[in-house]
């Protein structure tokens, strides 16, 4: 199995939870006032979201555990 393969599942996820709630990634970010341009990249599996904004916005979304 490819290593990054659970968490592009669980961007995949989030980003159908989203669009099942009828809520935009810009939506979202300014909601819970993030940068857009975070947000997607956390939605596309661009960021590792280690710290920082990125690893907010992942936990936010249900991509990562809060550690």
């Amino acid at each position: 199995m490819h290593p990054t393969y659970a968490h592009e599942q669980a961007c995949q996820r989030a980003r159908d939870r989203l669009t099942g709630l009828g809520i935009t990634a810009k939506d979202w970010a300014e909601k819970n006032g993030f940068n857009i341009s975070t947000v997607y990249a956390v939605l596309n599996g661009q960021q590792k979201c280690l710290r920082g904004d990125a690893h907010r916005a992942a936990v936010l979304l249900g991509i990562k555990d809060e550690k």
